[in-house]
């Protein structure tokens, strides 16, 4: 085949079972029985989810947190020779709490086709089963483990105005719920969903005290996602101006135009536009 006759490469981002392999789609096993290269973060684990489905991927390669950035040229190169590449997680949508961020990244900027097969995600399946709202919504992922950085994203999920959505392994659940419990009340609304879609999934309704109450007296199982309810109007803190200087030049830096990234600024943050869009400019006397 010569370089003019050449098809060109595409990227699918081909979302797979958090647990149910019924959950798989048949244009996913498709997609992925299709594919010239599947990057996966775990072969082994990627290849068993094919047997299961009686499909056998061309190539399986390896992109994993530790190797992203190294593989990135050669998924490039991969699209350059006309490669069909399916990228997956080990379970749900890549780069959500995965990775997969960077060779996405890459593949846009050389200027390759970029899709989806969109399906399951945990966050998402969480978030309709908590009952606490889905108009607008948070997703934290992992929280840091410690030190400010900890501190700082639970002061923000106390205050946000919509709920939050946070991922946590068994082992951290309970320290996790305490300090959650400490810096947004005890009274607060959550969700505790365990082993979402698989054999032993569960959903569990309440406080953050009595969820608190609930880990200590038994040990978690399985991964979890939390959704935290919403912060009361009475408890939620105005921005500062630098705050809402800062969120505006990080959207513009983004590509977003000054008036945009104010007006997104504005909805994220609880403050009116024209505040937004004076505070970047330094002219707000609020």
């Amino acid at each position: 085949m010569t370089a003019g006759d050449r098809s060109p490469g595409e990227l699918v981002i081909v979302a797979t079972p958090i647990g149910n392999i019924g959950d798989l789609s048949p244009r996913a096993a498709a997609t992925l029985g299709e594919a010239d290269v599947v990057c996966c973060e775990d072969t082994r684990h990627t290849g068993q989810l094919l047997a299961r489905l009686g499909l056998r991927a061309s190539r399986l390669l390896s992109v994993h947190a530790h190797n992203e950035r190294e593989r990135v040229a050669e998924v490039l190169e991969l699209l350059e020779r006309g490669a069909r590449v399916a990228l997956v997680s080990d379970a749900g949508t890549p780069t959500v709490s995965d990775p997969g961020e960077r060779v996405i990244s890459a593949a846009i900027a050389a200027g390759h086709k970029v899709t989806t097969v969109p399906g399951p995600s945990a966050a998402v399946s969480a978030l309709v089963v908590a009952g606490l709202g889905t108009a607008r919504w948070r997703f934290e992922g992992f929280l840091p483990r410690r030190g400010t950085d900890r501190a700082k994203r639970l002061g923000e999920i106390a205050a946000a105005p919509h709920p939050s959505v946070i991922y946590e392994a068994p082992q951290r659940l309970s320290s996790t719920l305490q300090d959650l419990a400490d810096r947004c009340g005890g009274d607060r609304k959550v969700a505790v969903c365990r082993e979402l879609t698989k054999r032993f999934e569960e959903t569990w309704h309440g406080t953050l005290a009595e969820a608190c109450e609930r880990s200590a007296a038994s040990a978690a199982r399985g991964e979890h996602v939390l959704v935290v309810a919403a912060a009361p109007a009475e408890q939620r803190s105005s921005p500062s101006q630098g705050e809402v200087q800062s969120a505006v030049a990080s959207r513009m830096s983004a590509g977003a135009s000054r008036r945009q990234a104010a007006a997104d600024v504005a909805a994220d943050l609880g403050v009116p536009k024209r505040f937004a869009y004076e505070t970047s400019l330094g002219r707000s006397d609020r």
